[in-house]
């Protein structure tokens, strides 16, 4: 092989792993007050006051913190880039949204090992059904339903 195949081969493969990176520019990242552009204002029910059933649901990149700072019900979807059945569900929760009063965080698969071991995670498209506090209410692997139904079926 010359120099100009073997550079060309060395080009694709880099151009290959960096579309393979798994982060996706499309999902806006949550921080603490931060709301997505998906996310409406809630409904006030029939006393003005603002109801959590009421509220459009959002989707967020995960940001430490964003647990704690985010009212209402919460879920975490672990996702990867290399997955056919998280990119399925991504771009159903991306283009309908998530079922209305629910935050989904997408969370990394691949990068937040952390997360995976605290919450006993072991296959990607689990979703994890969180309190306000972090902690753990329920969870479930969506890998052969990767949808928002089998996620709005799934809600504790």
């Amino acid at each position: 092989m010359d120099h100009r195949t073997l550079g060309a081969v060395v080009f694709g493969a880099a151009l290959m792993l960096s579309a393979c990176s798994g982060s996706s520019p499309d999902v806006p990242t949550a921080s603490a007050g931060a709301t997505s552009e998906a996310t409406s204002a809630p409904s006030p029910d029939s006393d003005g006051a603002a109801s959590d059933s009421d509220q459009a649901g959002a989707y967020l990149d995960y940001a430490d913190g964003a647990i704690e700072a985010t009212p209402g019900p919460k879920a975490l979807f672990f996702h990867a880039g290399w997955c056919p059945q998280c990119r399925e569900l991504d771009e159903e929760l991306r283009t309908d949204g998530p079922p209305d009063g629910l935050t989904v965080f997408k969370v990394d698969y691949d990068a937040r090992t952390d997360l995976r071991q605290k919450y006993g995670v072991t296959l990607q498209t689990t979703v994890v059904f969180v309190d306000d506090r972090g902690e753990l209410l329920s969870s479930t692997v969506l890998y052969d339903d990767p949808s928002v139904a089998s996620l709005r079926a799934a809600i504790p």
